[in-house]
């Protein structure tokens, strides 16, 4: 793809997933939460370009910085999400303030590893954006499902998680 394709997906994911994150969804532990980031990084390393072949030690660094970001960052929006479960049983999830928190530390991360890398003369190419894209949702999918699999079956009164006084949205989407 295109630098400009890959920044319009790049865009496009990060915007269903952040309005998606403040509506109530229910998780299902059985369905395939791996999907979308495995094809964000099939996508990624299939594009030239990830490392720059002037500068490869240097761009391996940056690449290995944006990726402990990404999973950093996708392990505090995990716990940074509202895990509670439903009279039936059901497992259900929403992001609260601190994790738009989170999302701001984590572009402003990249933005200063960007302009670190730019500063040193490294190329980088935005398949490096989206595959740290794809680290951070399926560490957030496969941390959140974790949780999930944690209270299934627990009561409603016992299941305790972060940001519990935060109040329920009336809308409620199945993921």
């Amino acid at each position: 793809m295109s630098g400009f394709l890959d920044a319009l997906v790049i865009a496009a994911v990060v915007v269903l997933v952040i309005v998606r994150q403040f509506r109530a969804s229910r998780i299902a532990a059985d369905r395939r939460w791996w999907v979308l980031p495995g094809i964000l990084a099939v996508t990624a390393l299939r594009e030239p370009g990830l490392l720059d072949a002037r500068h490869p030690a240097t761009s391996a660094l940056m690449l290995g910085s944006e990726l402990i970001v990404a999973l950093v960052m996708g392990a505090a929006w995990a716990w940074t999400t509202r895990v509670w479960v439903e009279a039936d049983g059901s497992v259900w999830s929403k992001g609260t303030k601190a994790g738009v928190a989170v999302w701001f530390a984590g572009i402003a991360t990249r933005l200063g590893l960007f302009g670190l890398g730019a500063l040193m003369g490294v190329h980088q190419h935005s398949s490096t954006l989206m595959l740290g894209l794809a680290g951070t949702l399926l560490v957030r999918s496969g941390l959140l499902v974790l949780r999930a699999q944690s209270l299934h079956g627990t009561l409603p009164a016992q299941a305790t998680a972060y940001g519990d006084r935060v109040s329920l949205a009336a809308w409620k989407e199945r993921v």
